[in-house]
């Protein structure tokens, strides 16, 4: 056998313990560990194979040199290395090679590597602050909570006044969370999220909040109709859609005008307004049979926030009817994912303080979140005077 060395096609990154090699003429990636970085370092075509595996050997558990000849022959069938002549310069994968390969490595679900290649990219071009956001989100993903911190800590040195970045910190810090999520912050999430978000919500993720939300209203209101009725926090009109059946009149509010002009674009709404939903609700002088908030008070922590003026809105047999996701430290908590969790102890004692009557309370599934199902509080509350 000729003396083996890396194929000049391939570009190496180097990651945490080894190598990432790809292959762009074959469209081929290969993650190597230490002993096969080493082994990598080692063919450059000046070496027989019986060489690299006396000097790989001592890396190696006892017996098992051999195995450095089979790893190169395997890198031969699949074109990592060649024999005969060959160039020896060794070129890296650049930062934008790496930023598409880890999103291609996302979406076909191996995060590990995905990550491994935006680190790299990261330590090419430090400046980007995109390439830090992204690495934040993998790190996430992986459920490394160190490395999501120091990136989004990172990504913030860069962009300062991104609002939703800093609430993440406050969980990552384990910091006292804010009473709910600051108002600029809800409005950039969306004013970035409106362009894609009900492909994102209902294709992507598989949203379910508002059609099992209007299922147990209906199972609470029986055959009532021509309900006088507000979509709280409507966003692009997803719950709004669903209840437009119940009511005779259906006001919509949302903070962010981009989703405002979603929901106006279904033409379902009777009225339409941007305000933050506790100043709305302060400020507004109306009653309503139903009230709604779908995935709304997923922004909140207290929920006697939200649920005490709103109980004040409520006609008598008058329901308010909302989604939150389960979590299970009492009463509630700031997630890593910038939203709260609220625990179901918390929904009834709160219920109990505002005068209103748990007609449901249940959990199932609300959507996905990076591959993995969100259990959603399910709750109606019923005005019964």
């Amino acid at each position: 056998m000729d003396n083996p060395a890396l194929n000049p096609s391939v570009r190496l990154s180097p990651v945490e313990n080894g190598y990432l090699a790809y292959d762009p003429v074959a469209d081929r990636l290969h993650e190597l560990n230490p002993v096969a970085a080493l082994i990598v370092e080692l063919c450059d075509g000046s070496r027989t194979v019986e060489e690299v595996r006396e000097l790989v050997k001592p890396a190696l558990p006892e017996g098992a040199a051999q195995e450095v000849d089979r790893w190169i022959e395997e890198g031969i069938k699949v074109g990592l290395f060649t024999q005969g002549s060959h160039s020896t310069d060794r070129q890296e994968l650049s930062a934008e090679e790496l930023t598409k390969l880890a999103k291609r490595l996302r979406r076909s679900g191996q995060i590990q590597t995905a990550y491994l290649c935006q680190r790299r990219a990261t330590e090419l071009v430090p400046s980007n602050s995109h390439a830090w956001g992204v690495l934040g989100e993998l790190a996430h993903i992986l459920g490394r909570r160190d490395q999501t911190r120091a990136a989004y800590e990172k990504y913030l040195e860069l962009e300062p006044d991104d609002e939703e970045t800093k609430l993440l910190l406050v969980a990552l810090r384990d910091e006292p969370p804010p009473p709910r999520a600051p108002d600029e912050c809800i409005q950039q999430l969306y004013q970035r999220f409106s362009s894609f978000y009900e492909f994102n919500v209902c294709e992507e993720l598989s949203y379910e909040g508002p059609q099992r939300l209007y299922e147990l209203i209906k199972a609470v209101l029986g055959d009532r109709q021509g309900l006088v009725a507000v979509d709280l926090g409507c966003g692009s009109g997803l719950a709004g859609s669903q209840m437009k059946a119940l009511a005779a009149r259906i006001t919509g509010v949302d903070l962010s005008p981009e989703m405002i002009e979603l929901a106006r674009a279904r033409n379902i709404y009777d009225q339409l307004e941007v305000a933050e939903i506790t100043r709305w609700l302060a400020g507004n002088k109306d009653h309503f049979d139903l009230i709604v908030a779908c995935d709304c008070l997923i922004y909140f922590g207290d929920l006697r926030q939200v649920v005490i003026p709103s109980a004040r809105k409520l006609e008598r047999d008058g329901v308010l009817a909302f989604t939150v996701e389960r979590g299970d430290q009492y009463a509630f908590r700031l997630t890593d994912s910038g939203r709260y969790t609220h625990h179901a102890q918390h929904i009834r004692e709160v219920a109990a303080e505002a005068g209103l009557h748990v007609a449901r309370l249940e959990e199932a599934f609300l959507r996905m979140e990076y591959g993995a199902e969100v259990t959603g509080l399910f709750v109606v509350l019923k005005n019964e005077g």
